[in-house]
């Protein structure tokens, strides 16, 4: 095996969503006055997937697809990262529920990574530091959301989120189909209560008084569409940089699907042509840390051997994370 096959890379990636999806013309049978058309405009979002499965069983579900599509024995992965801030409770960690339901090893290590739009990077990364430094032979990151849930009286997150879980193997060797690169990340804590839930935590405790709003979510549109503008360039030029790797040379950014018109702004400000950039939000909407596997899964036909493909994720924290893949 030469150093290129030691490298940390992906194996496979699988996603798996409910079955009930919502439209655009049923959220306006439910709220009325509301215009269809301009929803779809404004957000690329024609329908998104709701369910009433627990987190974790739709963690379970994307990671048994993974295996039985691609043949994997689970007694072969060594690591378990969960990343999601809609576990099945506070405590414990929701991947230590996965790990029981999959049946893994109890030799296998497993945490949950709280972070929402960054969190399929920030996942990547740690995977990558765990490969790499031999301690562990396979991990499986999974993502996975129920956003949704989370405030249903509200029109503006009602029409972009929708729930979604993804598996994604990776290892170093000669099965990967795309060798991972360096990564920029970043934080600015100080955005923290542009994008937040208040309540349920030891800050704000869950009471009959909180419930009424602050166990909801709650989002300042216009300060994350600014974040998004001023992190996005920011991070795809460390990146680049720290991959040497020209702007041109990337054959697809995949960004975090936020909204049509945060990407549509990104892609203009940074002037990479439409063929190049991923928009996937028309049928699953903003799944929060699945959109970027799930986009990745969706072109992984169309990459040919060598092309470079660029991830981003940015949003909740605030926090942003972007990496380059080397295509097998």
């Amino acid at each position: 095996m030469d150093s290129a096959e030691k490298k940390p890379g992906i194996e496979a990636i699988e996603y798996w969503h409910p079955d009930r999806g919502t439209t655009n013309d049923d959220l306006a049978r439910e709220f009325g006055n509301w215009d269809a058309k301009k929803t779809y405009r404004v957000t690329g979002v024609r329908n998104r997937y709701v369910g009433d499965v627990r987190l974790s069983d739709m963690a379970v579900k994307a990671a048994e697809k993974l295996f039985q599509i691609h043949s994997v024995d689970r007694s072969t992965i060594d690591f378990l990262i969960v990343v999601t801030q809609t576990g099945d409770y506070l405590m414990p960690a929701t991947a230590c529920l996965v790990q029981d339901k999959l049946r893994l090893p109890t030799g296998c290590g497993a945490f949950d990574v709280n972070l929402g739009c960054s969190g399929y990077v920030y996942g990547l990364s740690t995977a990558k530091a765990f490969l790499a430094s031999g301690a562990t032979r396979r991990v499986l990151l999974i993502t996975a959301e129920k956003v949704t849930h989370l405030n249903k009286n509200d029109r503006s997150s009602r029409v972009l989120f929708g729930e979604a879980a993804a598996a994604t193997l990776l290892s170093c060797g000669e099965n990967t189909l795309g060798t991972i690169g360096e990564f920029d990340l970043g934080t600015d804590g100080a955005g923290y209560k542009n994008l937040i839930v208040e309540a349920g935590g030891t800050a704000l405790p869950r009471s009959e008084e909180t419930a009424r709003e602050k166990d909801n979510l709650f989002m300042d549109g216009m300060e994350i569409f600014n974040f998004s503008m001023r992190t996005g360039p920011a991070t795809i030029r460390a990146t680049l940089e720290k991959n040497g790797v020209p702007q041109d040379e990337i054959a697809c950014f995949i960004l975090h699907q936020a909204n049509k018109m945060i990407l549509e702004t990104l892609r203009a400000k940074m002037n990479v042509p439409l063929e190049r950039f991923c928009i996937d939000l028309e049928e699953m909407g903003n799944t929060s840390s699945c959109t970027i596997p799930i986009a990745l899964r969706n072109r992984m036909e169309t990459f040919k051997t060598g092309d470079k493909i660029l991830l981003c994720g940015f949003g909740i924290g605030y926090s942003w994370g972007s990496t380059v893949l080397t295509w097998r």
